[in-house]
């Protein structure tokens, strides 16, 4: 692996901090990738992000779904039905207004969350541990300086009992 010298000059070199964190996206991005690779021929990236948000939300009417996504309902709508095809999401008649269909998980479609961000959560695990204790400690600051400067909430612990798989956040239904 060729190694890039990344020359910082001083603290306040914003493009060397934008140049490092475009390198650690790529990296991330190579990650969730390889976490896809067993189910992506089932499941695009969107669709993926489709489930992660079924999956936090529960059981979602399709304009919300659409929104949450910033796609429009007609988009929403193909993914869910290719999701629907594979196995992994159905509808519902909302119980509580029946004129509404709801859109949920089906438990493949929950298993096929857990395993894909089983396999990501490992993988970068494997790659902090090739880290010094002092660099990670380092990380840990940066990173949570960074996505609170982007007003990302922190990923959920290993235990936590209602994790967002990816991180994100979702709002109040």
């Amino acid at each position: 692996m060729q190694e890039h010298e990344i020359n910082t000059g001083t603290t306040d070199d914003g493009d060397a901090v934008t140049r490092a964190v475009l390198t650690a996206s790529r990296l991330l991005v190579a990650v969730s990738a390889r976490s896809l690779a067993e189910v992506e021929e089932r499941v695009t990236l969107p669709q993926f992000r489709m489930l992660v948000v079924l999956s936090t939300r529960g059981a979602t009417k399709l304009v919300a779904l659409a929104n949450l996504l910033q796609v429009a309902p007609s988009t929403a709508m193909r993914m869910v039905d290719r999701l629907i095809a594979a196995g992994l999401a159905d509808r519902q008649t909302n119980p509580d207004n029946r004129r509404e269909t709801m859109l949920q998980l089906t438990e493949e479609g929950r298993r096929t969350v857990e395993d894909v961000t089983a396999r990501r959560r490992s993988e970068i695990a494997a790659i902090v541990q090739r880290l010094r204790p002092t660099e990670r400690l380092a990380l840990i600051e940066a990173l949570n300086a960074f996505n609170e400067a982007g007003g990302e909430p922190p990923a959920p612990a290993l235990d936590d009992p209602e994790p967002y798989p990816l991180g994100w956040a979702t709002d109040a239904r």
